[in-house]
């Protein structure tokens, strides 16, 4: 078992205890999770994996608050948050805007990229480095300025 999933698991225990049962019910969801992928690829997963199936979830929680936002739910908003708040909790702390351009740098010089028709192969080597540290988004935006 992954380090990660286990401190997962650690912390449900924690707050099942303490009787937060928001929190239980969204450590259970991201555990949840973590089961379906194992049985769906029959596979044991990895700490790089968990972070993976995290920043899923994270990416779709800051989809559905700006969703709940535009139609004027901010009560729904309010509880994608709370949960958000949990799930960013297992996750590695996120990088700065120049960490994130020397990661781009590096990438750029390591393919010896100059268009944007070799962003792929730029995008290949940054995405494992900055898995669940930086929004994907953000990302892509750094390597088109810098291939741009």
């Amino acid at each position: 078992m992954s380090e990660l999933k286990a401190h997962i698991s650690d912390t449900l225990k924690t707050a099942m205890r303490a009787k937060e049962k928001h929190r239980v019910t969204v450590i259970r969801t991201i555990l949840a999770e973590c089961k379906r992928v194992e049985i769906d690829e029959r596979i044991e997963l990895d700490d790089a994996r968990v972070i993976a199936i995290l920043d899923k979830m994270n990416k779709q929680r800051k989809d559905s608050i700006q969703q709940f936002t535009d139609g004027g739910r901010d009560d729904l908003a309010q509880i994608e948050k709370d949960e958000l708040a949990i799930i960013s909790e297992f996750l590695p702390t996120q990088l700065t805007d120049e960490e994130i351009a020397t990661i781009v740098k590096a990438a750029i010089a390591e393919t010896g990229a100059s268009s944007m028709q070799q962003m792929g192969a730029v995008m290949a080597i940054v995405k494992p480095q900055v898995q669940g540290r930086a929004d994907m988004g953000q990302i892509s935006k750094q390597v088109k300025a810098q291939l741009g």
